[in-house]
Parts: structure tokens; C-alpha cells; sequence
């Protein structure tokens, strides 16, 4: 049976991590939207990858567990590719932390549930969890470990304490992190790895509806003061990506792995810091 690599959100990130990872694999690319998962696949198909489509909605828990069974009947599930979610800029606390925050850990529990021996994942969260400040050690573990259908009932998710659409996005990401370190314990029983990748900006259409959103003069000025002094690509994500995922490695799981030019370096200790 052939190996396959899942990619849920394929993106410019989540393409540029198949090309690395997907050769001789089958690729079965899905997304909210069909006509992106096509997109993906014209360009892969064209570029000699094996790819199939599929239509998921990451946070609900029926879609997802219908992209397993079209996973698992094609082959052995060797990697999993995380990168869908919204942005600040796209949408509401609730709908950030249900497809961020939510969808992740339904995304992980599921694929955990059918990965293959050896096998390796990678989700995408974001710098903005390395900028929210630290929280209580119960709020880390009830992130971490909370079942999936309640997380979104923990007492400091609710509407009155999570106020703004930054906020939900920074305690997502965060949480992905998080939940990731606990799934590694799981996914480690079945003899794989899980690992996060925590990017600043990068050149996705993502990050320019940020740039031209509300915000995007802050993040004007993450590029200015970094130490790149630039904007990052998808395919240098991709370059971790493929560590993580791959044989070299093997002795990495449950990380998370920050990689934004500086930017948060320069938020904590640089011109960025809070005044």
C-alpha cells in the first residue's frame, strides 16, 4: 500500500511542505474549499506528485473522521500536514478559536488515532503564541490535555474573557503548541511523532490580507525592527518541516519550533517590547 501524507489547508505552506516530504507518496490534499484543494493539486499533479482532493471542514469532528477513512483507503497514513486556520483579520473570536484552537485538537486526535508506525506530523501555528504572556499552569495543562468536545467550555475561553479576535488567535496558538506536547505522549505509542511550527510573517495571501488589514502597520513594523529585516517563505518553512517530518529528526517530538526572523525576540527584548 502506498504511503500517504495529508494535507489539511494547502496553502502556500502546506504545498511548499508536500513538495519536500510527498515525494513517491501519495498526497491527499483537502481543504474547507474544493476548488483550492484542486488548485493544489493541478500544481503538484503537473509538478509529478500523486495527489487526491478532498472537502473538510477541520472543526467538525464528522468531516474530519470522513478524511481519515478516505486517508486510511488509500494507503498507509505516514505524515500529517496541519496548516488551516483563520486569522485575526478574517474572523471572530469564536470562529478563531473554534477552527484554531478546536479544529486542531480534533485534527490530531483523529490522525493520532490511524498514524503509522514511523510516521510524522507537523501543525502550523504562529509566532503571536510566543507574544502572549505566560499563563497559570492549570490553564497550560487544561489546554494541553482538556478532552476536545470541552475545550471550548474552559471558564477562561468564554466570550467576556476572550474580547477580541488578536486575543483568541494568540491563546489558539498558544494552545496548539500545547496540545501538541501532550499528543506526542499519544502518537509516541503508536511509534510517531508530532511536532509545531510556530512562523512570523510569512509571504502567504494570508499574511497580506494581514498587512492590509487593521494591523497591518504593526506588522509593517515586526519586518522593519527584525533581525531578517524581512518577511519569510514558504518554502523555508518547509525547509524545518522536512527535519521535523523526516529521518533526521527522529529525535525530535512534541516541540514547538519558532521561526520569525527575530520578530519575537524583538517584541520581548528589542524595539518591539511593550512600553
Amino acid at each position: 500500500m502506498a504511503d500517504v501524507i495529508v494535507v489539511i489547508g494547502p496553502g502556500q505552506i502546506g504545498q511548499a511542505i508536500a513538495r519536500r516530504v510527498g515525494v513517491g507518496k501519495h498526497v491527499l490534499l483537502a481543504d474547507m474549499r474544493l476548488e483550492n484543494a484542486n488548485a493544489a493539486a493541478e500544481v503538484l499533479g503537473n509538478a509529478g506528485y500523486e495527489v487526491s482532493v478532498a472537502t473538510v471542514d477541520a472543526s467538525s469532528r464528522d468531516a474530519v473522521r470522513a478524511l481519515v477513512d478516505m486517508a486510511i483507503g488509500l494507503g498507509e497514513v505516514t505524515g500529517l500536514i496541519h496548516a488551516a486556520g483563520v486569522s485575526p483579520t478574517q474572523a471572530s473570536p469564536a470562529t478563531i478559536l473554534k477552527v484554531d484552537l478546536y479544529g486542531t485538537a480534533l485534527v490530531l486526535e483523529e490522525f493520532g488515532s490511524v498514524i503509522a508506525r514511523g510516521g510524522a506530523g507537523v501543525v502550523i501555528a504562529s509566532q503571536s503564541g510566543h507574544r502572549l504572556p505566560p499563563l497559570a499552569v492549570e490553564q497550560n495543562k487544561a489546554l494541553a490535555t482538556t478532552p476536545v468536545e470541552d475545550l471550548l467550555n474552559l471558564p477562561f475561553l468564554q466570550p467576556d474573557r476572550v474580547t477580541d479576535s488578536l486575543q483568541a488567535y494568540q491563546l489558539s496558538k498558544r494552545g496548539n503548541a500545547l496540545r501538541v506536547m501532550a499528543e506526542a505522549v499519544r502518537w509516541a505509542k503508536r511509534g510517531a511523532r508530532i511536532n509545531t511550527i510556530s512562523p512570523g510573517i510569512i509571504m502567504t495571501p494570508l499574511a497580506k490580507d494581514e498587512l492590509k488589514g487593521p494591523r497591518g502597520a504593526g506588522y509593517r513594523r515586526m519586518i522593519e525592527v527584525s533581525a531578517a529585516g524581512r518577511t519569510g517563505t514558504p518554502d523555508e518553512g518547509a525547509t524545518v518541516a522536512a527535519l521535523l517530518m523526516g529521518p533526521d529528526g527522529g529525535f525530535i517530538t512534541g516541540s514547538d519550533f519558532l521561526m520569525d526572523g527575530g520578530v519575537t525576540a524583538a517584541y520581548w527584548y528589542g524595539d518591539l517590547a511593550p512600553q
